[in-house]
């Protein structure tokens, strides 16, 4: 991708103000690029919501070095099967959510796409993420699968693109991780992806990126959370390093629903323990995502905002108490070495 000689070189695709600096031809276009791309990093608190903040379905998060924001809540349909999938979205999506995450793994994809289409919302008002679970075998290989991905999401057309494309997962090796990443940054360049992250990474993976990254920090680490898994040391080195926090399984899959702290907060506030648990999510600064295809739980997932001032201090308090360390999480704790 070759640059002009002067001044610092902008991006064809507006989500970036400036090319990396590898591809600036100038010091001033590197020295920007470098400031840009390396941003003062946070107080460990700017990225957290206190009970007084007034949240609502429309609240959005700044993505990262990006012009883009992401809304607050998400919606998840982890594993849910195509013939339904496209009902649980249309329900979302017409009672005011405007974020969904599938996956390649989740086998939905175009069932994602094809609600947003049939909603009627325009596509710019709905932020949609997907995943890449397991690297192609060759940059060309992973690039195709990513492509695939947004095609099977917004079309062939010119200017289809997806919001937000994260590594599911590092199992797959440094390698693997390097192809893919790699992949994605391709396709930021080529605007058919807004903002790239990963998901179920802990600290040492995330800096081992930093070797052949354009793009680094990821702008997102999507991971398991909730008050039996708060996974404290990599949520506190996102903070530091200004990526957001996707809490997925923030309903811990109903498991905890007659834990005694929760339904004590449950009753306290007239709210159901998801709600309690999807309101603590956001009053940490994290992005849930519950999932559900039942509709009068995708309704009450959503109405976590409104007069309900939120969870007191105290009441978080309690919960951050509850934390099990690796052992509490139901899916994958990260490994931070």
């Amino acid at each position: 991708m070759p640059s002009l000689p002067g001044a610092p070189q902008s991006h064809l695709h507006p989500h970036h103000k400036l090319l990396p600096a590898e591809y600036q031809t100038t010091d001033e276009g590197r020295a920007a690029a470098q400031e840009y791309y390396n941003p003062p990093q946070p107080s460990s608190t700017n990225m957290s919501s206190s009970s007084t903040e007034k949240l609502s379905l429309t609240s959005t998060l700044p993505i990262p070095r990006s012009t883009y924001t992401m809304p607050r809540l998400g919606f998840g349909i982890y594993r849910s099967p195509p013939s339904i999938c496209i009902k649980s979205c249309l329900t979302a999506l017409r009672s005011g959510y405007c974020h969904i995450d599938s996956a390649q793994f989740y086998g939905n994809e175009s069932e994602m796409g094809a609600a947003v289409r049939q909603s009627g919302i325009p596509r710019s008002e709905i932020f949609l993420t997907t995943k890449i679970l397991s690297a192609g075998g060759s940059p060309e290989k992973s690039y195709q699968k990513c492509l695939d991905s947004v095609k099977k999401i917004d079309g062939e057309e010119d200017g289809a693109y997806v919001d937000l494309f994260l590594i599911h997962s590092p199992n797959g090796g440094k390698e693997a991780v390097r192809e893919m990443w790699q992949a994605l940054e391709r396709l930021v360049e080529e605007g058919k992806v807004r903002s790239i992250g990963v998901s179920n990474f802990g600290q040492g993976q995330i800096e081992g990126m930093k070797a052949y990254a354009k793009i680094w920090p990821p702008q997102v680490n999507q991971i398991e959370l909730h008050p039996w898994c708060q996974q404290r040391t990599i949520v506190s080195y996102c903070t530091a390093q200004n990526i957001i926090i996707q809490a997925y399984c923030p309903l811990v899959r109903n498991l905890k629903a007659h834990d005694p702290t929760l339904l004590a907060l449950a009753q306290k506030h007239n709210k159901s323990t998801g709600q309690i648990l999807i309101r603590y999510c956001l009053q940490k600064g994290w992005v849930p995502l519950p999932k559900s295809d039942t509709e009068e739980r995708i309704l009450a997932n959503r109405d976590v905002f409104g007069d309900w001032g939120g969870l007191e201090e105290g009441d978080v308090e309690k919960l951050d108490a509850l934390d099990e360390g690796s052992e509490g999480a139901i899916v994958e704790a990260v490994r931070n070495e």
